[in-house]
């Protein structure tokens, strides 16, 4: 029998795991690529992956909504430069298509988040 969470999962929790995933599926994602991509195309999609959820939390823990909204913004432009690396690394033929719709349905759904973050932080 499946139990119920007695407190509803935060936002921002939500939003944590999903970057840790994007994070954690897209490592997962370049173990396959070719060797001579290490330097390069999987290092610096690595990075940005990464730079999504690291600057996420960042920004989380700092005081002051403008600190906030600077990270979240750096975390958003890492999320696009990802999706990019993504879509450039399907293209070479380094992930089949449903590794690709995986990660880009994921980041678009964590996009969403993180503008949704950030408009809020703006309308107050």
């Amino acid at each position: 029998m499946e139990q119920t969470p007695l407190v509803k999962e935060s936002f921002h929790d939500t939003l944590k795991k999903k970057a840790d995933l994007f994070g954690y599926s897209v490592y997962r994602a370049t173990k396959n690529f070719p060797k001579e991509e290490v330097y390069g195309l999987t290092s610096q999609l690595r990075r940005a992956a990464l730079s999504v959820v690291l600057n996420y939390i960042e920004g989380y823990a700092r005081n002051g909504e403008k600190q906030y909204s600077h990270f979240l913004q750096i975390s958003y432009g890492s999320l696009k430069e990802a999706k990019y690396l993504i879509f450039f690394a399907s293209r070479e033929g380094y992930m089949d298509e449903e590794k690709y719709r995986e990660l880009t349905d994921l980041a678009e759904e964590l996009g969403a988040m993180l503008w949704k973050t950030q408009k809020g932080i703006r309308e107050k």
